[in-house]
């Protein structure tokens, strides 16, 4: 019998998780890039990884679909069809007004922002407060803080969950599109999605990773066309 060895850079437990999603969810390096590791190897049968990653990857492979599918509410619950984005990149951002990264993150945001708005930028946050409760105001609370404090003048949507079973619905698809290393779950306040201009998701970054770090794949995906 053949056997294949698995490496994680992750707690035992994490690795567990990770073998109930698709394979595309652990091909993605750059989320974990900034954090510590651990290294684990654990060695599973060649035949039981293929059959188990095959079916996954036929699931994945049937509910392709697009950000522009979806429908979302902004701050004041009304709703929003993401469609109206169409030709444009997206930047997806799960925001929180108190965290450790809130001004690195929304500083540098805004000055995305402003340098590309008009070359076809977008940038789309939602606030969530899973992570330390650190989002714990109101939609209006949140907005004030964000247009007033980091002059965001980007679009603020309602408050979502991103992990578990109340997840928005936009969120279940950006994980399923483009997973973390192990496990698709959102780690923390300000992980990113950077969307095509067809509505494909095409990077994930980790909460550490700053805006301005990834402004050379903004401009890539800006300039085609």
């Amino acid at each position: 019998m053949f056997y294949t060895t698995f490496i994680s850079v992750r707690p035992v437990k994490t690795l567990i998780s990770a073998f109930r999603v698709h394979l595309s969810a652990v091909l993605s390096l750059r989320e974990f890039r900034d954090l510590p590791f651990v290294v684990f190897c654990f060695n599973f049968p060649f035949h039981l990884r293929s059959r188990r990653f095959s079916k996954m990857s036929s699931t994945a492979s049937q509910s392709v679909q697009s950000v522009h599918d979806f429908t979302v509410k902004d701050a004041r619950g009304e709703d929003v069809d993401l469609s109206v984005y169409k030709g444009k990149v997206l930047l997806i951002v799960n925001v929180a007004s108190q965290c450790g990264l809130t001004n690195s993150n929304y500083t540098e945001m805004s000055q995305l922002y402003e340098k590309y708005k008009d070359k076809g930028l977008e940038i789309l946050a939602f606030p969530c407060n899973q992570f330390g409760g650190e989002e714990p105001g109101s939609n209006e609370e949140i907005v004030e803080f964000a247009c007033t404090r980091f002059k965001a003048e980007y679009p603020i949507f309602d408050k979502v969950d991103v992990n578990g079973q109340n997840a928005a619905p936009i969120y279940k698809f950006l994980k399923s599109s483009k997973g973390g290393l192990f496990g698709d779950s959102i780690k923390w306040n300000f992980s990113k999605f950077l969307v095509d201009k067809e509505g494909r998701v095409v990077d994930r970054y980790a909460p550490t990773t700053s805006p301005l770090s990834i402004e050379k794949d903004i401009n890539k995906l800006l300039e085609t066309s």
